[in-house]
């Protein structure tokens, strides 16, 4: 242990409502710590199952064929049925790891793969389906923001994501805020379109009918989101969602609002209008008054800004992208190294994603969720007059 070694490891997110996570993905299981949340909130495990089950694998032949239940086990912080105010522990067993499926790989790196990086900053890594940097972690974040998503529905506040873009194959989503997700979940792509989800599912199929992969994008909205929730400089609402998103596995670019487009426009056309609405049925409360978060009577005509402007929430709903990579795991064979630094070939044996989009989209949700009701609870911790 050195004397100099303070910082502290990058394995829980968010401030006041704080999640920690532990385990790798051929290991016994993993670990959740949920803290911060208020008590009296109704939990089971019944409430966690839903996004579980859009996250698992072997959901559907265009995903991973490893059978995992992901049956969650509360070992703390709820009694009788309530959230009492302490730790929420969770437990995951993994059932079906085949681990052997890694033994001739252990020493090369798989492009794509943090495999190499992981070696550069350890000395050493748990070759057996990536280790801790393996997306199954993702099992606990979307445990989490299942607890996340019932307090900001008690808000009015909702989180929901679809699959955008496969390959070049992409929706046509006219009205993000009206998808419900019973049109994201009544196809295995979780696309909103239907015709563009049969392209997008015959893309897929084909592409691993090649032994390849596949990339794309996934859409997410909140809506209900009040006006004022975020910080102005460093801890900005936009910021701290592209941190959530950007820390899940294979995501490589993040947009919101207009995104890139902004680039080739004008101030004029890119500016969105403030115009007056109708009362609310919480009551238009005038800015300023220290309950301004409650009440909206000034919204936007067009919602390019994407529901954040200067690091705080605008009241309109708030629209971001994510960018997806296409499996790195592939069972073609492909080039790489020995930890030697001895050229030589890989081909990636085991059940892998032939797209993540699909299996992407809870996770997607999961980090919004959370940000979200990080950023309710340190606005209500500042702001709040009651």
């Amino acid at each position: 242990m050195h004397s100099w070694a303070f910082k502290m490891p990058g394995n829980s997110f968010g401030e006041l409502f704080r999640i920690t996570t532990a385990g790798v993905s051929h290991g016994p299981g993993y670990l959740l710590i949920v803290d911060g949340c208020p008590p009296g909130l109704p939990l089971s495990v019944d409430d966690l199952m839903p996004d579980l089950r859009r996250r698992r694998p072997g959901q559907s032949k265009i995903v991973t064929q490893r059978q995992e239940p992901d049956v969650p086990e509360i070992w703390s912080g709820v009694f009788e049925g309530k959230t009492d105010g302490t730790p929420i522990g969770i437990l995951f067993r993994n059932e079906d790891p085949r681990s052997q499926d890694y033994t001739d790989i252990k020493d090369k790196y798989r492009p794509g793969h943090a495999d190499f990086t992981f070696d550069a900053k350890f000395g050493f890594r748990d070759y057996r389906g990536g280790g801790r940097s393996s997306a199954r972690e993702t099992l606990c974040r979307v445990a989490a923001a299942a607890i996340a998503k019932k307090l900001l529905a008690q808000q009015g506040i909702q989180v929901l994501g679809y699959v955008k873009q496969v390959g070049d194959v992409s929706a046509d989503i006219p009205e993000p805020s009206q998808v419900t997700l019973e049109q994201v979940e009544a196809n295995p792509v979780r696309c909103p379109d239907p015709a563009a989800a049969q392209r997008m599912i015959a893309l897929i199929e084909q592409v691993r009918k090649d032994q390849d992969s596949i990339g794309g994008i996934c859409e997410l909205v909140a809506t209900g989101v009040p006006p004022g929730l975020g910080e102005p400089v460093f801890d900005k609402l936009k910021a701290d969602i592209a941190k959530g998103l950007l820390s899940l596995p294979a995501v490589l670019a993040f947009e919101c609002g207009a995104g890139f487009r902004v680039a080739t426009a004008r101030g004029s056309e890119n500016n969105d209008p403030f115009i007056p609405l109708p009362p609310s049925p919480l009551g238009g409360v005038p800015l300023g008054t220290g309950s301004g978060v409650r009440g909206r009577h000034i919204g936007t005509e067009t919602n390019r800004h994407g529901g954040m402007l200067g690091g705080n929430s605008s009241g309109e709903p708030l629209v971001c992208r994510v960018a997806i990579k296409p499996t790195s795991s592939l069972p073609q064979p492909q080039k790489t190294v020995t930890r030697a630094g001895e050229p030589t070939e890989i081909v990636t044996k085991g059940r892998h994603d032939p797209c993540l989009l699909p299996r992407f989209v809870p996770m997607g949700e999961a980090m919004m969720a959370l940000v979200l009701i990080d950023h309710w609870m340190r606005w209500r911790a500042q702001c709040a007059s009651d």
